[in-house]
């Protein structure tokens, strides 16, 4: 488990998975802006959830965001894509509805980056988000990510075109515990 001030990610227990599969997957408005695949629909339980609990993977590391003191379910965060051979990986999360606008999305960027970073031995990490994800931006600026372009109307988001942006962090730009974890 790695612990910040305000939350912890853990492994995904099954339990967790008809919770994030309702608030995060279902609103499928918002789950069309987290996601440059089309929703479908997919029914509970089901191994195609994003959330199901599966076997350790090379290419992604999944977790759930649980706030601390409560031990309440926050949301999921992500590494995806590594890519061991360049030691590069992106980083995602979603927070429930009534989690967003604690503060908690600095800290979950910040746990992720130490994970990539001091866990995983990654390189470089990577944000790619829509242009007017504001909490999102500045979760990753506020870790230490820099804004290193737009890709003009490049995501199809529920029914229009959306410009996405691109912020990375290298591993000797990044300072440990700048809203990170502050113990495992």
């Amino acid at each position: 488990m790695l612990l910040a001030s305000k939350i912890a990610l853990r492994a995904r227990h099954e339990s967790d998975v008809p919770v994030l599969q309702t608030e995060l997957y279902d609103d499928v408005a918002t789950r069309s802006r987290a996601d440059s695949r089309p929703w479908r629909p997919i029914s509970p339980g089901s191994a195609e959830s994003p959330y199901a609990v599966a076997a350790p993977s090379d290419e992604a590391a999944c977790f759930s965001v649980v706030e601390l003191p409560s031990g309440e379910l926050a949301g999921e965060a992500l590494l995806w894509g590594i890519d061991t051979h360049n030691r590069t990986a992106h980083l995602g999360i979603a927070l429930r509805p009534t989690f967003r606008g604690r503060g908690l999305a600095r800290e979950v960027v910040g746990a992720l980056c130490h994970y990539g970073f001091t866990v995983r031995g990654l390189h470089r990490l990577q944000v790619d988000t829509l242009a007017d994800n504001a909490p999102m931006i500045a979760a990753a600026t506020g870790a230490g990510f820099v804004l290193e372009g737009t890709l003009r109307r490049s995501a199809w988001t529920y029914g229009a075109y959306s410009d996405e942006v691109v912020l990375g962090l290298l591993t000797e730009e990044w300072t440990p515990g700048r809203r990170g974890p502050s113990g495992e």
